[in-house]
């Protein structure tokens, strides 16, 4: 974890990143304003804050944010970039303009950080490698949504396709019919084209965490974790040793329920879904396969099964989501410790459990 001075420095600069242009303001000690303006959102603009006097600069989270933040503190900054989201003040404030919020980021970061709820970006080779799992995570959020533009016009036709896998789609162009061929055949193409690309982005995975990141291996021992999955949550953790118990990377990924308990009433909450979209729903999709009928028999498959029996309003999504939560706190406990993984810890030598998740 980041350790930010408890001292008011000499000089907080407040930065509000915007696509073409960012604004600034700073402040002196005592809280009085020293200067503002904007810069470009380049290399070259942020030059205007190197050789300057060691500052603590606060930025939002933010498409520019990364590359940023490591400049400035290459520049012997200290950073702190701020999780809007988190903080009202900001992200709800009625009076944003180019010149409010810069001061209020200078002003939240000249009192208290923690106020700014602090982020830690990735070191640069993490993210451009994250962005190779982004990249195919687009390609087959692509694929997904022709594959539902064909069948939902073949269905308005009054035929349908057969089911199967996305991987196999295109081969199923022989189900469409003759009067819609000229309209969805060139999409059929393109769902190929995009299944190939997704191959090779696998291949790539596959051989990116053999060879550049080890202990996916240790992570994979779980059935239902592959390449992918395993290679997404080291790269989304980085460092597992920043989270002090295995519980929190769960409330980290957006997997545990939002909490709004006032006085006697303790509602029952969606959860949170903050933290890293695909890593959460990669994790989602493993308590799928561990909770259905390909799944094997071991403790994480009975342990959801138990909730799954609860019944109730949505007891099925409400199980697929306790086991990956659970899940991201088990690969978290291997990661930390390099044991190895026992499916049988806590039911050994009882009898199987066949039933799936319908």
């Amino acid at each position: 974890m980041t350790e930010y001075s408890a001292t008011i420095p000499s000089r907080t600069i407040g930065i509000d990143l915007g696509d073409q242009y960012s604004h600034f303001f700073v402040l002196d000690e005592a809280g009085q304003e020293v200067e503002s303006g904007r810069v470009a959102t380049s290399q070259a603009g942020m030059k205007k804050f190197k050789g300057m006097e060691r500052a603590r600069i606060v930025i939002e989270v933010g498409t520019h944010s990364p590359w940023v933040s490591r400049k400035l503190e290459e520049w012997g900054h200290e950073v702190v970039v701020a999780n809007a989201r988190q903080v009202h003040l900001i992200s709800k404030n009625d009076r944003k303009s180019d010149r409010v919020d810069p001061e209020l980021l200078a002003r939240l970061g000249r009192m208290d950080t923690k106020l700014l709820r602090p982020l830690r970006h990735r070191a640069a080779k993490g993210q451009a490698d994250l962005a190779v799992l982004r990249s195919r995570d687009a390609l087959v959020q692509g694929r997904s949504a022709l594959i539902n533009h064909v069948r939902g016009s073949v269905k308005s036709w009054g035929a349908r396709i057969r089911k199967g896998s996305a991987e196999g789609f295109h081969k199923r162009v022989g189900d469409i019919p003759e009067a819609l061929q000229p309209a969805l055949k060139p999409v059929m193409q393109t769902i190929e084209r995009l299944t190939q690309e997704i191959r090779q982005y696998d291949r790539k995975v596959e051989k990116m965490g053999e060879a550049e990141y080890p202990e996916t291996a240790q992570l994979r021992q779980i059935t239902g974790v592959g390449p992918l999955t395993s290679l997404a949550y080291v790269l989304t953790l980085e460092d597992p040793h920043r989270f002090p118990k295995g519980r929190t990377v769960g409330r980290y990924l957006g997997l545990t329920p939002k909490q709004s308990d006032s006085g006697d009433q303790a509602p029952q909450l969606r959860i949170s879904k903050a933290g890293d979209r695909m890593l959460r729903r990669l994790l989602v999709s493993s308590g799928q396969y561990i909770l259905g009928p390909f799944g094997p028999d071991c403790d994480l498959r009975r342990w959801g099964m138990q909730r799954y029996e609860r019944g109730g309003k949505n007891a099925k999504k409400r199980a697929v989501v306790a086991v990956a939560r659970k899940l991201a706190v088990l690969l978290h406990r291997l990661w930390v410790s390099g044991e190895q993984y026992d499916p049988w810890r806590h039911h050994r030598g009882q009898p199987p459990v066949v039933e799936a998740v319908a």
